[in-house]
């Protein structure tokens, strides 16, 4: 609560001058407003002293209307409008704080539940601070005026006029505790529902290879059916909450008109001042009215308040020390040292050393599981060793800013990915102001740039969400012209090339020749082909390296390498009869 509550008061914050002149405005149109019963009094009994009094009083209820109106619009405009330029804010900074945030926060999160939040959650507290916060402010200056003018004039009959005050207090506070609770229910569910669909999507090959369509049109009907129903649930507390309000309005509205008019009888008070206490009674409707819509508003905004929240309280777990050591002019010299990694089920890595030379290429091999991209992941600090180090140039890479760390390495990861945008879009990304010519040169290095040539649009060929347009062999040559393109110091290819035939494979490593020449490179494959001109190769068996040495040491060796490349080279054999 504490914790929402500061949200908000940091973004009004930012706009306290806005809000100051919004808040004018708004006093103003209410002060208006509050003087124009006033007036039709004035009006009233002023028949029998002649045409000249009422005509002046209904000139000044016009100028009133006038004047309410005119502020009336400035309010909305400057406080619905800063509503608008705070949801701005906090989509930027939680779409900043989300792009910060570790790998193992989206492992355990869903994509459509981020997404829920991001989207229907901001808009419910842009409601709130927008028109809640107006309305709330309106409505309590309108009463506050209301019932200090009927004070003034007869007390008696205020205090009748304000008699289901007490009432109405206690149902908002029941009501909006039951509709906090419920909200927060139901954007849980849409939640669940945006997840199923964001899965589906992307998932829809899959569903369709296995049929199963129908299965999850079912899955995803329960989700929609238990959605609406928690959404009538809602409904029917709000449903008789308002009816409550205009009931006691209803019978307040009798007690002053039985009141008011023996009042009138007995010659307490004027019809004038009768007629503007039925007027003050019909400007109390709309904030008797307005309290529910408000109080609806306000728990709804603090509910998706609260579920933002719970992502702004994330922290990343790799972040820049205070005392960031600069990495300066980057050799590329890499060292672990006594790295162990640990996810929790066992050891990823168990106590690795292995030191790699400035301008080496170091080849990994070993089977599925063993460790290898856990290896490299540690490079680009996508997550730190839970104990060891891992050194760059001599500096232990948890001293340096990852930012920086980053932009030395090229990294082709082993599940490659691609925006929903163009072939040249998709290599420039990480290099602003790539010409063309440098973006034809990587896809070169790739060897790419003969696919991209029979594309109908060649480099502006756009490519579906995640690349699908694109063949597996294509998109992993994508990602290592967009890892060239940078120009790294250091270049890092897990498995990279597992999705391109054998001779796209040769020509890719005859033309990644020149550039691994000079710079530190680290291959990760399942073939020999690929990895047998490394300057050294280390072979990785349940988080700890076995072999190391050359392509013709480890053959001589016996052990898994040469197994491996024994049985590769009798595949070659049995392909070639």
């Amino acid at each position: 609560m504490w914790e929402s509550l500061h949200t908000v008061r940091k973004y009004l914050w930012r706009y306290r001058r806005g809000m100051a002149l919004g808040g004018l405005c708004l006093a103003m149109k209410d002060i208006t407003q509050a003087l124009q019963p006033l007036m039709i009094r004035g009006a009233v009994d002023s028949f029998r002293g002649g045409g000249a009094a009422f005509v002046r009083f209904a000139g000044y209820l016009v100028g009133l209307a006038l004047l309410k109106g005119i502020f009336q619009y400035w309010m909305r405009v400057i406080l619905i409008g800063i509503s608008r330029d705070i949801e701005f804010d906090l989509r930027n900074d939680l779409f900043a704080h989300l792009i910060r945030l570790s790998p193992e926060y989206y492992a355990r999160t869903r994509t459509g539940d981020i997404m829920a939040r991001a989207t229907n959650d901001l808009n419910a507290v842009r409601m709130m601070l927008g028109p809640g916060v107006m309305y709330w402010f309106e409505t309590s200056l309108t009463f506050i005026l209301a019932i200090a003018i009927m004070t003034r004039v007869d007390w008696r009959l205020a205090i009748f006029a304000v008699m289901p005050a007490p009432a109405v207090s206690l149902a908002v506070i029941l009501f909006g505790r039951v509709i906090h609770d419920r909200f927060e229910k139901i954007q849980a569910m849409f939640s669940d529902i945006s997840s199923r669909v964001q899965e589906n999507l992307a998932g829809v090959r899959m569903i369709r290879a296995f049929v199963q369509e129908k299965a999850e049109m079912r899955r995803f009907e329960e989700l929609n059916r238990a959605y609406i129903a928690q959404n009538i649930r809602l409904v029917r507390v709000q449903g008789f909450f308002q009816p409550l309000l205009e009931a006691l309005i209803g019978v307040t509205f009798l007690v002053v008109l039985w009141v008011g008019g023996q009042q009138v009888l007995a010659g307490r008070i004027s019809v004038g001042s009768f007629v503007m206490f039925n007027t003050y009674m019909g400007m109390l409707v709309w904030p008797m009215i307005a309290l529910g819509w408000v109080v609806n508003l306000m728990q709804r905004g603090s509910a998706s308040l609260q579920r933002i929240n719970d992502i702004l309280r994330e922290q990343p777990s790799i972040a820049a020390p205070p005392d960031a050591v600069r990495l300066g002019a980057v050799r590329g010299e890499i060292e672990f040292r006594g790295v162990t990694v640990d996810y929790g089920s066992g050891p990823a890595l168990n106590g690795v050393d292995l030191h790699i030379p400035a301008g080496a290429t170091l080849a990994v091999v070993g089977h599925t599981g063993s460790g290898k991209s856990t290896l490299v992941n540690l490079l680009p600090r996508l997550f730190d060793p839970t104990s060891g180090a891992v050194l760059l140039d001599g500096i232990d890479l948890r001293r340096a800013d990852p930012a920086e760390l980053r932009r030395q390495i090229g990294f082709v990861p082993q599940e490659t990915f691609l925006f929903s945008a163009t072939i040249a879009g998709n290599i420039a990304f990480g290099v602003e102001g790539a010409t063309h010519e440098q973006i034809r040169r990587a896809a070169e290095m790739a060897g790419l740039a003969g696919d991209i040539e029979g594309f109908p649009l060649g480099y502006d060929t756009l490519v579906g969400e995640r690349g699908i347009t694109l063949s597996g062999g294509q998109k992993q040559r994508t990602a290592i012209a967009r890892a060239l393109l940078r120009e790294p110091r250091i270049l890092i290819l897990d498995d990279a090339l597992s999705a391109v035939d054998t001779q796209t494979e040769e020509q890719i490593l005859t033309h990644l020749a020149g550039v691994m020449r000079g710079r530190t490179v680290i291959l990760i494959s399942h073939r020999v082909s690929t990895v047998r001109q490394a300057g050294a190769i280390v072979v990785l068996e349940r988080g700890q390296i076995v072999e190391r040495g050359t392509h013709e040491e480890l053959v001589q060796a016996g052990g898994y390498y040469a197994d491996l490349c024994q049985k590769q080279m009798l595949e070659e054999e049995l392909e070639a009869i």
